[in-house]
């Protein structure tokens, strides 16, 4: 399989912070498990996850300067 990238997006930084603790806490057990999150406009979209598959995760804060095709973090692109 080939990884794909899942973005989440939340209005309140708070509730951003509580699903990037709640995708930790799940990779810190280290046991499998499904993770249902939630759209918070349209709460019929959901998407739900194998916790053990996930490698990795970031939180950012998206502002008029990202918008764009470049992604955060890091590119191993020269």
């Amino acid at each position: 399989m080939s990884p794909i990238p899942l973005s989440i997006q939340r209005k309140e930084l708070n509730a951003a912070k509580a699903v990037y603790h709640e995708i930790r806490r799940c990779l810190e057990k280290n046991h499998p498990r499904l993770l249902e999150l939630s759209c918070e406009v349209v709460e019929e979209k959901k998407i739900t996850l194998v916790t053990e598959e996930i490698l990795a995760i970031q939180m950012y804060e998206k502002t008029s300067a990202t918008v764009g095709s470049k992604r955060p973090g890091f590119s191993f692109e020269s």
